[in-house]
């Protein structure tokens, strides 16, 4: 008797994957795309520290860089009975999770399913495909080949924060802080001139 594998499925992106299903609004949808779609990112809601382009230090894995920064993503594991300790969040006494950073991305690839059809996906899949070239969807099966080709990348110039920001010709990018934050890491990048 054979046992049932899972095939990991290929990653590809639709280019049409936001517009419009009508053909006819799709058709106007992509000439204002390619219209505008080689100017300078101008983001408002950029949900970034600003200690990352301060410092501009590599990040160190898949987790540290895409999973614990994101609020969207671990609110969405911990609606679903997930301990955000697992996920190597801290406590509201500022306690560190104990979570391994590849357990944590093990935990989050096998529940990838929940995201289908959110915006956080969207974005992921378009971040796994373009920005990492992986080729097939996350999920429990690949959850170590996205952590280890995530974190090699992620040891190269061509990734350091600063390297990411001039690739993806952003012009302006908003930080996230708390409104209690000193903003000392504004002040180094003016202090820096970058």
């Amino acid at each position: 008797m054979g046992r049932n594998r899972r095939v990991a499925q290929q990653l590809t992106l639709h280019e049409d994957r936001l517009f419009p299903a009508e053909s006819r609004l799709r058709d106007i949808a992509r000439r204002i795309h390619a219209s505008v779609r080689d100017l300078p990112i101008i983001s408002p809601h950029g949900h970034t520290d600003p200690a990352w382009f301060a410092t501009d230090a590599a990040w160190t894995d898949a987790t540290s860089l895409l999973l614990a920064p994101d609020h969207y993503l671990y609110r969405m594991l911990y609606s679903q009975g997930i301990a955000l300790q697992a996920l190597g969040l801290r406590d509201q006494d500022e306690t560190a999770g104990a979570a391994d950073p590849r357990e944590a991305w093990r935990i989050f690839a096998g529940h990838y399913h929940l995201f289908r059809g959110t915006p956080s996906a969207l974005w992921l899949d378009q971040v796994f495909a373009q920005v990492f070239e992986l080729e097939h969807r996350l999920s429990a099966a690949t959850a170590d080949q996205y952590f280890d080709h995530i974190g090699a990348c992620l040891q190269r110039p061509g990734f350091r924060p600063r390297a990411l920001f001039e690739s993806f010709n952003i012009e302006v990018l908003t930080t996230t802080e708390s409104p209690l934050d000193q903003l000392q890491h504004h002040e180094s990048l003016r202090r820096s001139g970058w």
